[in-house]
This record gives C-alpha cells, structure tokens and sequence, in this order.
C-alpha cells in the first residue's frame, strides 16, 4: 500500500527536468507517479523522440505530452496542464517552472541551465555532479544572494552522504572517515576463485587467503589489490562525488587518487583507522572511495556510503558491537553506513527540501577534482568526457586542496571540448593556461566562485 504522508498535501510544484532520457530521468519520472504534488512540467533533452518512448514505456499517457518548439509554446502547453517536451535552455517557460532539476551531466549547458533557472527566480535540484564541482560554489552564491535554494540531490551519493554526515555529527560524534563503495562491489566466487564486478570477471584465486585482515591491515589491502588488478574499480565519477562532498565538508582526501581499498563490510572501522591505530589513514576528516568485496549472497553495499567515528565509551560500543555494529577489533573505532543510493526515486525528497527552504552546506572551494596526465599528451590533443563514467582519455582523475597546486590548476571536467596547447608530461596535472576553447560560462563561474574565501550567508540553501 501506498502510505499517506503530508507532502501529498502540498500546493503543486512544477519541474523541469534536464537529462530527461538519460537513466536518472527515467527513475525521477516513474516516481512522480507516486508523487503528484509534484509535476512534470517541462522535460529537456536532444532526443525529443526518445524522451516520448520512455513516457509511453512507463506506462504514462502519451497525450498528456507536447513537443514545443519554442517558451511561449512551451508555457502553453504547461498552463494546459500538459507536459512540455523540449530540446533546450531557450524553449524552457522559466516563468511556469518552480524547480530545476539539472541531470544533463555536461558542465557548459548544466551550467546554463541553472544560470537561467536562478535568473528567472527557480530553485535548482542539482544533479549533475560534474557541473557542481566547477561552478557549484558560485552558483550557491547566485542563489543564496536571490533567497533561492540550490541543493545536491538526494539519491545520488553526495547528497545521500551529506545527509548521513549531518546526523552523525548532530549525534555528536567524531568522525574520522567518510565516504562510499564504488559504483560495483566485487562478488568472489569460492568455488572457482574468480572476481566479478559489473559483468567483468577475473581469476583472482590469492583472495581466497586473503578474506581476512590479518594483523597488517594495510599489507592485505596491498595483497588484494594486486589479486583484482586487472579491474576497473576507480572511476571519474567517484572523485566527482567526493569532491562535491569535500568542498561542502572541509573535509580532504588522505591520498590525491584516494586509496580504494578492496574491503568487506565488517572491516570498515578497521581499515579507515588512523595508521597508529593499524589503518592507512594518516589524518582525520577523510574522504574516501573503497571498493566493497562480497562473497555470493551476501548483502551488497548498493554504492551506498559510510562514516568512520570514534567510539568513545568502551562499554557502550561493546553492547553496540554485540548489536551487530561494525566496531574495530580494538573497540576505537566504528562505522556507520547507508548501503543504498536510490536515483531518482529519492529526488522528490530535494524537491520537496528546496521548496520549504531548507538549509543545506553550502559549498566552499576548498577542494578541487584536478586532471593528471596519464600519459605524456601532446600538444594539440583534444579532450572530451566519453563513457558510462564520464572520463577523460589520457587522463586521471585527482582530489587536491587547491593550495597545494598552482592557481591555474584546471578542473577537471572544465577539459571537457578543450584542446591542449602545449604538451603535458606524464603525471603533470593539467593547468588552465595549457587549454584553448574552454567554455567561457563556466570558466568565468569557476573563477569567480575560486574567489570566495568564505561561504555565503542568507538565503536558504
């Protein structure tokens, strides 16, 4: 049964949705069924055509959709009670639209879009990770100075880890570590020896001695790591995500790659300690991606997130610890996770957030998702975000406090249509002043948020 809850009562809530064939698109609109104080109102993406199938194919009434070619068509249709169905910014009736929620994935017309949604006085659901880690900072500036609210959205992990760092440290807690499993957990296969992750496999026979810490944590890890080697278990979009969180937190990765250790669930307290304490931290206030090792049946992380705290009264972990809590084997050290992240059917929550003004960290530019050259790049090499993980060719993704690197240090997704004018050096990191035909929204919007020292203050956010 569908359970009543008072959001239902709300006054309608009209969206725009950017991205709206994309997967994330497609699990928001399914859940807008449930959820009819909010509507649909203007669905954005190239692929018009597709966006109408993916209606059709969730069931949805095709009539009650319209492609507009134009605003005032567009607001036609969205005061008809209708949904509009357009292929850009300029079609978009900002007037007859309450919230952005931005999902296209590209910083230049993710950027636009939310520079024309807080001009016109919408709230912005920001989706797109990529956008808010170059230009998030002075976004939340526009908004708060226009008494708009700009929130990361639940159901993708930043948010969702945001959210579980917030009641962790209202619980008054200390917190060490805290982050999430990469996007796939490694699945070993007892009988045969081989690793999974996402449809890939390996014979990876060493990790069946390996299923244990042992007494030197950070020796296993190692171990592990070598046995899975031939997986792909770092992403662009894993440094994507910490970055949004670090530049909302404080908080900074302990190694720029971050450390990706292969661990199972129980090991978390043990492995994301400080390295007195037998794990590969060197400092508190981490952020960090692990890569979730599984036997078969058992629970999945689900790319869900964790916090990594001090534990405090020995007597009361050790009744926790009996509960079933993932506590150190010293009893210092605990963790506490989330092992889901939704998509969009957790949107509705930002939404629903951003309409009562509800306050959200706001983000500071105090971390920065760098580009390191992988390779030696020649000059003249054009650079675009490609694939499933939205990466670069020749690159590696890294996360660098912006005071350890030059000013010029670019982000990395601003590389995204750009074209080296010099040659890089194999783990160089790319800088602005080495790039022709960056977009020049975004850049300017890097620059300017690059500039704040502190955070905004007033408005909701």
């Amino acid at each position: 049964m569908l359970l009543d809850h008072p959001s239902r009562g709300m006054p309608p809530v009209r969206l725009a949705l950017t991205g709206a064939h994309g997967g994330y698109g497609r699990t928001l609109l399914a859940q807008l069924d449930s959820t009819p104080e909010l509507r649909p109102a203007v669905l954005v993406d190239p692929d018009v055509d597709g966006v109408r199938r993916m209606i059709v194919d969730l069931g949805l009434p095709a009539d009650a959709c319209e492609t507009a070619l134009d605003a005032p068509h567009a607001a036609e249709v969205v005061r008809a009670g209708r949904t509009a169905l357009v292929t850009s910014a300029a079609a978009v009736p900002w007037d007859d639209v309450d919230v952005l929620v931005e999902a296209c994935g590209r910083v230049a017309p993710g950027h636009a879009y939310a520079e024309d949604a807080l001009a016109s006085g919408t709230h912005v659901v920001m989706v797109s990770k990529e956008v808010d880690t170059v230009v998030g900072v002075d976004l939340a500036r526009r908004a708060a100075a226009a008494g708009l609210g700009y929130l990361p959205a639940d159901g993708d992990q930043p948010a969702n880890l945001l959210r579980l760092v917030e009641w962790v440290s209202a619980a008054g807690l200390d917190v060490i570590a805290i982050g999430k499993s990469g996007e796939y957990d490694l699945e070993l296969d007892p009988s045969t020896g081989r690793v999974t992750q996402a449809g890939a496999s390996v014979d990876a026979p060493a990790l069946l001695d390996l299923l244990e810490l042992g007494d030197d944590v950070p020796a296993t890890l190692a171990a592990r790591a070598r046995a899975v080697v031939g997986l792909k278990r770092a992403a662009a979009a894993d440094t994507c995500e910490m970055t949004v969180v670090a530049q909302r937190t404080g908080m900074h990765a302990d190694v720029a790659p971050m450390h990706y250790p292969v661990v199972r669930i129980a090991e978390l307290a043990d492995v994301y300690a400080l390295r007195e304490d037998g794990g590969v931290l060197t400092s508190d206030g981490v952020v960090d991606v692990f890569s979730a090792l599984r036997l078969p049946g058992e629970a999945s992380f689900a790319g869900g997130v964790f916090a990594v705290v001090r534990t405090g009264d020995p007597a009361t972990w050790e009744l926790l610890r009996g509960k079933g809590h993932v506590v150190s084997r010293d009893g210092r050290y605990a963790c506490l996770y989330w092992p889901y992240h939704l998509m969009g059917v957790e949107t509705p929550l930002t939404v629903h957030a951003v309409i009562a003004g509800a306050a959200a960290p706001p983000p500071r530019p105090t971390a920065l998702m760098a580009a390191r050259a992988a390779r030696a790049l020649p000059a003249g090499t054009a650079l675009s975000v490609a694939g499933h993980h939205h990466e670069i060719d020749g690159t590696e993704p890294v996360l660098v406090r912006p005071h350890d690197v030059a000013d010029d240090c670019a982000p990395y997704y601003l590389l995204d249509g750009a074209r080296l004018e010099r040659p890089i050096a194999a783990g160089a990191l790319v800088r602005l002043a080495d790039l022709s035909g960056v977009a020049e929204g975004p850049l300017r919007a890097y620059r300017a948020g690059a500039s704040c020292a502190t955070p905004p203050s007033g408005g909701p956010l």
